[in-house]
C-alpha cells in the first residue's frame, strides 16, 4: 500500500510539472501570436502609406 502511495505521489509530481510546461506553452505561444498580429499590422500600414 505504501508503495501503490508513492508511485500516485510521483505521479502527481510528474502531471503538476507538465501542466505548468503545457500553462507555459500556451502562454508563449499566445505572446508570440500577438507579436505577429502587430508585426503584420505594422507591415500593412507601411505598404499603404508608400503607396501614396
Amino acid at each position: 500500500m505504501l508503495k501503490l502511495a508513492a508511485i500516485l505521489l510521483v505521479l502527481m509530481i510528474v502531471f503538476g510539472v507538465l501542466g505548468f510546461v503545457v500553462d507555459l506553452a500556451g502562454a508563449l505561444a499566445r505572446i508570440a501570436f500577438f507579436v505577429c498580429l502587430v508585426g503584420l499590422a505594422l507591415s500593412l500600414v507601411g505598404k499603404a502609406l508608400r503607396r501614396d
